[in-house]
């Protein structure tokens, strides 16, 4: 009961429910091994003993929270202060302010931002804390608008080096939104990958989240490309030809993207543009944004510079190298600083072209312009987890619990922050990688938003079925999130697909986050179609419940007027089948041969024809499918033109269905059995297309042209 009592204090729950009413119990292991984690040692009675006295201890002596959190609609609960208490608060601004005594309701008035409050206790007990006041609400989008969903490196142009970059997305969100009408473009995480070779193409496992990936600059667009002479020249147009070559093959060659082949490319470029002076006033931009970014920006650049003597993982690296304040990297860095400048510099180039996308975008007349996306973790052993090793958790891993859907549960291989770091830095390392992503967004996409109240964690060399969740301060997640989006003038997207916990939606609704909801997982589970038990059971939860299990009777489809409003609706997503594969049955075709079924083939393609017929029927039943059965684009736009009847903030249409490209990006549960994350978009022969070509698709213009005249 002690160790149970014990891990309740620290936010770890000690059992979970797989399925409603069933409750599974952790075991004792996982719990002493979590809380280990976590600073504190359960391994005995005799450390339960201690470890529970200590944070009594700990309870009684404080006057305030690790961090204090206020916002209108909710004061910050200060019941645990000594009447004859007083308050004094240090604003962001260095103003010093007397409060008197404890206000809570006075604590939520004073203005937005990250202040410091001090607390006095009549025996003379004194307490500093971070004081967060925050608006109750994210802001909205400014109107109901419609957008493309795309993976960037999969946008190639004819000017890029073999795979989409940041000169091919300004040239989207300007094409797009003054030639179609579109509100936004929504990205893949543009994070800094962790360098190879092989570098892993994932955007969503990267070194660093707090910094964008170079990979992703157009070369030519770079100022100091037009001052290159003599030899550098030759050399920089030797390196252009032979990436014309990369993206002949990609497009014409049937080619894979080759991530690590453009980085060479573009390193060594980048080296040349590196050695041309800057003048006066790029210099003083870019002095400013070395100011600016401070210790976060010396940190990662000194991490990129180690790692190319020492490789990437920095838990290999010489002892004295393993943690940035160290004295070897103090001792290192004189010999660095030429290289930890080149990295800053290639911060500097990828943020400013960053900041163009995002003109152009507000340009073209966009509400919104870009959504940047935010992935749930980092690599273990990448930039982020050696900045900021106090921050996460060692030895743990992020996954989710074996469900209906999974029995064995899954296994990110991504740290996860320690809560209790977190709060006793004032929610610092949260609001700063906020920070840096809103800089140049409309919106931001968080990526498994439900790891803002808990997430699974699982302790090293276990399998995921022996994890444990651990919460975290929901209200002060969501508040620091609420403050940056204020700040940025930026909207936030939650993606709350697959298990979610009861509350967690309407937490997320109650302070403005949109959720997102697919079209083919939108249904009420509360009542199965009568006609629809041959049909599957869709592979994550619709908005309004938890999916049944595989075996049950697929549910009745949401009427359009059921959806919510708060969110993002899409027919797909990147780790979902293109729309065209979908109905073409090519997308059950694919996981057959890479033996993927979760059951015998012939019934797996039966319950995908009967959801479709069943989906065609609704969409006929509803006048939204004139073209009539058979007819594939039609029923693309037919699916486009049901998001439109829903009363969704925002419409998302998947770039790759607007040209009926039958590869989707990531096939979950692949790893070389299937390209994930290196197939450009292509038409339903499998041609690549260009963004010229997308620009000049009549089949894109048709489907556009559904949205642009819908209703609005």
């Amino acid at each position: 009961m002690g160790r149970a009592r014990l891990a309740r204090l620290h936010g770890i729950a000690t059992s979970y429910e797989p399925a409603p009413g069933r409750s599974v119990q952790i075991t004792d292991d996982t719990v002493v091994a979590v809380l280990a984690a976590l600073g504190v040692d359960a391994s005995t009675p005799h450390a339960v003993r201690t470890a529970l006295a200590a944070s009594a201890e700990a309870a009684h002596a404080a006057l305030l929270p690790r961090t204090v959190v206020a916002r209108p609609a909710r004061p910050p609960d200060l019941t645990g202060l000594p009447e004859g208490s007083v308050l004094g608060v240090e604003t962001e601004d260095g103003a010093a302010q007397e409060l008197g005594a404890p206000d809570p309701a006075a604590l939520a008035r004073l203005p937005l931002g990250i202040h410091v409050l001090h607390a006095h206790s009549p025996d003379g007990r004194t307490a500093r804390a971070p004081l967060i006041v925050a608006p109750d609400r994210v802001p909205v989008p400014p109107r109901r608008s419609h957008g493309f969903l795309v993976q960037l490196y999969s946008l190639l142009s004819r000017q890029s080096w073999g795979m989409g970059d940041l000169g091919d997305l300004a040239d989207l969100a300007a094409w797009s939104g003054r030639a179609l009408g579109t509100g936004f473009v929504q990205l893949n995480p543009l994070h800094a990958a962790v360098p190879g070779p092989p570098t892993d193409p994932s955007p969503y496992r990267p070194s660093s989240r707090r910094f964008p990936d170079p990979v992703h600059l157009r070369i030519e667009h770079i100022p100091e490309y037009a001052h290159l002479t003599g030899a550098a020249r030759l050399r920089a147009d030797a390196l252009a030809a032979r990436a014309a070559a990369l993206r002949a093959g990609v497009l014409e060659g049937g080619a894979l993207i080759d991530r690590d082949a453009v980085w060479a490319l573009k390193r060594e470029a980048l080296e040349l543009l590196w050695k041309v002076p800057l003048g006066p006033g790029r210099r003083a931009e870019y002095c400013d944004f070395l100011a600016e970014q401070g210790q976060a920006l010396e940190d990662h650049a000194t991490w990129c510079a180690i790692a190319e003597r020492h490789g990437p993982n920095w838990r290999g690296w010489p002892a004295g190298l393993r943690e940035p304040r160290a004295a070897g990297v103090a001792r290192l860095r004189p010999q660095l600083l030429d290289r930890i400048d080149f990295h800053c510099r290639l911060a500097w180039f990828t943020d400013q072209q960053l900041a163009g996308a995002q003109r152009a975008a507000r340009e073209a007349g966009m509400g919104i312009g870009l959504v940047h996306d935010l992935a749930v973790g980092v690599h273990p052993s990448g930039a982020d987890t050696w900045a900021q090793q106090d921050a996460f958790a060692a030895g743990m891993s992020i996954g989710a619990p074996p469900d209906a859907f999974n029995a064995r549960g899954q296994d990110w291989g991504l740290p996860p922050w320690r809560p209790d770091a977190l709060a006793a830095a004032g929610y610092a390392p949260y609001r700063e990688l906020l920070r840096q992503l809103l800089r140049h967004a409309g919106a931001l996409r968080i990526d498994h938003v439900m790891g803002l109240f808990r997430l699974w964690w699982v302790p090293e060399g276990r399998p995921p079925t022996e994890g444990a969740y651990v919460r975290y301060d929901g209200e002060a997640m969501l508040s620091v999130l609420a403050l940056e989006a204020h700040r940025a003038g930026a909207a936030v997207i939650g993606e709350d697909l697959g298990t979610v916990e009861p509350g967690v939606r309407g937490a997320l609704a109650e302070r403005g986050v949109l959720g997102t909801s697919v079209l083919w997982f939108e249904r009420d589970y509360g009542e199965p179609a009568p006609e629809a038990a041959a049909a599957s059971a869709p592979t994550s939860a619709s908005s309004s419940a938890s999916a049944p299990a595989p075996e049950s009777a697929a549910a009745r489809i949401l009427a359009p007027d059921e959806w919510r409003s708060a969110c993002l609706a899409t027919v797909t997503t990147h780790d979902l089948p293109p729309t065209a594969a979908r109905l073409t049955g090519e997308d059950v075709a694919l996981r057959e041969r890479l033996g993927l079924l979760a059951g015998p083939p012939e019934r797996e393609r039966s319950r995908a024809r009967y959801e479709l017929i069943e989906w065609m029927r609704e969409l006929a039943r509803r006048g939204l499918l004139p073209e009539g059965a058979g007819d594939e684009e039609g029923a693309v736009r037919a699916v486009h033109r049901f998001l439109l009847r829903t009363p969704a903030r925002m419409i998302g249409v998947w770039l790759p269905d607007a040209v009926g490209d039958r590869r989707p990006q990531n096939l979950p549960g692949t790893w070389d059995e299937y390209p994930n994350w290196r197939v450009p978009i292509s038409g339903p022969d499998g041609r690549p297309h260009t963004l010229e070509e997308l620009a000049a698709s009549p089949r894109l213009h048709a489907l556009m042209r559904e949205l642009s005249d819908g209703p609005y």
